[in-house]
């Protein structure tokens, strides 16, 4: 008799293949997920004619390109995730996973694989457009902006569970992301950059999740982000996926809330 083993991986694609099937089916996750990011650039750019970028040493590409980013993060990734988790174990789905050879990063990790990968393709065909209409120059430091997108997908589908953590039911899984999600847009520079905030309020926003990714992926343009200015925003970076991460392993609900 023959024994059948499975690897992590395997278990993993196998799990983000029925996910990116389930993921299909819901129209109103595509829409959000996909189509949301796309169009919110086109505010940013409009917005961007009306402030003196050049006040921050910007210009309207190097404004646009981040907030693009940063909002495929937010719905592609962070949003949709929210949903899926909170779905799926109310739908009794996670725990039945929990009782075969999956274990519980497993679960997490392979139903977040769809949204990740449509978050990162999202995300390269934002750059790649945004490079050409906007007609922007090769980034200059490539690597900081590489590693603020990578840093970016980990950290919001981190966040993403622990957000379904304290979210009850599918349909409050639409509110919950909210805060996050405004913060995010009018804190972390992506309509308005923090160089032309009051100092004080900057330096607080500099602290919202989303801050340092959009700092990486526009310095990594730009150039012009200082060693030290770096490692602060990859310190900030991780510390929220560690708090993510601790949140999720503290607090994830693997049953339906009552």
């Amino acid at each position: 008799m023959s024994i059948t083993t499975t690897t992590p991986a395997g278990r993993m694609a196998s799990l983000a293949r029925a996910e990116l099937i389930l993921l299909g089916r819901n129209k109103s996750a595509l829409v959000a997920g996909l189509f949301v990011p796309l169009v919110l650039p086109v505010s940013v750019r409009s917005a961007a004619e009306e402030m003196d970028l050049a006040e921050a040493g910007l210009t309207p590409g190097e404004l646009v390109l981040p907030a693009a980013v940063g909002f495929s993060l937010l719905f592609a990734v962070y949003s949709t995730l929210v949903g899926v988790y909170v779905v799926r174990r109310e739908e009794l789905v996670l725990k039945r996973l929990r009782t075969g050879e999956l274990r519980d990063a497993e679960i997490l990790s392979g139903a977040a694989l769809p949204a990740v990968l449509t978050g990162l393709l999202q995300c390269l065909l934002l750059i790649v457009g945004c490079a050409a209409l906007l007609d922007l120059s090769a980034p200059s430091a490539p690597h900081l902006a590489v590693l603020g997108l990578l840093l970016g997908l980990v950290m919001s589908a981190g966040l993403a569970a622990a957000t379904a953590s304290w979210t009850r039911t599918g349909e409050s899984a639409q509110v919950t992301p909210m805060p996050l999600m405004f913060a995010s847009m009018l804190g972390s520079g992506m309509f308005v950059p923090l160089e032309l905030f009051p100092d004080r309020l900057a330096s607080v926003c500099e602290l919202l999740p989303l801050t340092p990714v959009v700092t990486l992926v526009r310095g990594g343009w730009t150039g012009d982000l200082s060693a030290g200015d770096a490692l602060g925003a990859l310190a900030v970076a991780l510390a929220w996926t560690a708090v993510a991460v601790f949140a999720v392993r503290r607090r994830f609900r693997w049953e339906p809330r009552r």
